[in-house]
């Protein structure tokens, strides 16, 4: 632990280590951004019993949120089959709220999935054990904003971000503001009043202004995911637009990346495969969980008629299930990118998302 400074790009609270070059980060055209807390591993910190248990646990303890590693190396293994040139170039990066001291921890825990990230973010939050600092533990806004705009200046001017995040660290809010940051949608004023609402600090304002002056007027934020960890109503999310979807496990979200053309049939299957092998997810539960996002106007027509034979070949869907609605066919498309089903009214992007009210 006690050389983590040593390897770490540091700035107030936020510590980056990275494990590939500057160059083959630039290189990167679509790069997977993951919380850790909550939506890859199942990491707790809000309490000091929780914070001290993820400092002492082994790399092999630490436990996954269920079917993220499957997921990821589906990604994983889709991005190598599709770039035989750069193979070993799965540009995927970590945020963690956890204390940087954990670095060789985690990383061993990402590779003893078969997940090798280009960096990894932390926090650096023992020092906010300090008593007049407690309440920074479970404050994650400013960090992540910072860590974002931090990643996004490594990054090429037409990189594509997919990001996943959890409903406990408001991650959407986090996400949607980084995309209005990077856009310039608000007026500087308008953005600090939000941030100092969401508890940002005055230094940690100052970085990310100081940042956002650096990077491309250029929104980079491609797709956001949504785990549900918390049991939030999933139409709370509808005002930040299609673009993020809610999701109560990982088959829905392995269902919209094959709808994405990010992952083929037999992968989602393997997503399936391990929720129902190492998790005890039922048959049943997989069915609801495709019916809901079918119900949701999130899967059409057109990606339904393709996997649902796959899964059903593979006994994961029963062979005469049948949803409870009809799939709405594409109306939309971008590059394999679904943007829209027939019947949905819902912007892609909001023009202006309402970050001040939470009504979950």
């Amino acid at each position: 632990m006690a050389d983590w400074r040593m390897r770490a790009e540091i700035s107030a609270d936020v510590a980056f280590f990275p494990y590939v070059t500057r160059e083959v980060e630039r290189r990167a055209r679509e790069v997977y951004v993951w919380d850790l807390d909550k939506t890859y591993l199942d990491t707790r910190f809000e309490t000091l019993g929780g914070l001290w248990r993820t400092v002492v646990e082994k790399a092999f303890q630490k436990k996954n949120v269920p079917g993220t590693g499957a997921l990821a190396r589906a990604l994983k293994k889709n991005w190598e089959e599709n770039h035989l040139e750069a193979a070993n170039e799965f540009a995927i990066y970590f945020i963690t709220a956890s204390p940087p001291q954990l670095e060789r921890k985690i990383y061993e825990k990402l590779v003893f999935d078969g997940i090798y990230p280009f960096g990894i973010y932390f926090k650096d939050n023992l020092q906010n054990l300090q008593p007049k600092r407690w309440w920074r533990l479970t404050q994650q806004v400013g960090y992540k904003l910072q860590a974002l705009l931090s990643l996004r200046l490594r990054l090429d001017s037409d990189v594509k971000l997919v990001m996943w995040g959890d409903d406990s660290e408001s991650d959407a809010v986090i996400y949607s503001l980084f995309s209005d940051i990077c856009t310039r949608r608000l007026e500087t004023e308008e953005l600090r009043e939000v941030m100092k609402a969401l508890h940002v600090v005055g230094s940690q304002m100052d970085v990310i202004f100081e940042l956002q002056e650096q990077i491309p007027s250029i929104d980079p934020v491609d797709k956001v995911y949504i785990n549900l960890a918390e049991d939030t109503d999933a139409d709370y999310y509808v005002k930040f637009g299609r673009r993020t979807l809610p999701t109560y496990c990982s088959f829905q979200t392995a269902l919209d990346l094959f709808q994405d053309k990010r992952l083929d049939g037999d992968l989602v299957v393997r997503v399936a495969q391990d929720l129902v092998t190492n998790f005890g997810y039922t048959y049943d539960e997989l069915e609801r969980y495709l019916d809901d996002m079918i119900r949701r106007q999130r899967i059409g027509e057109e990606a339904l008629a393709e996997l649902l034979p796959i899964l059903q070949s593979h006994g994961m869907i029963h062979a005469k299930w049948e949803p409870s609605i009809a799939p709405k066919p594409i109306a939309d498309q971008v590059d394999g990118r679904v943007l829209a089903l027939e019947g949905s009214y819902e912007p892609w992007v909001p023009e202006r998302i309402d970050y001040l009210h939470d009504y979950r």
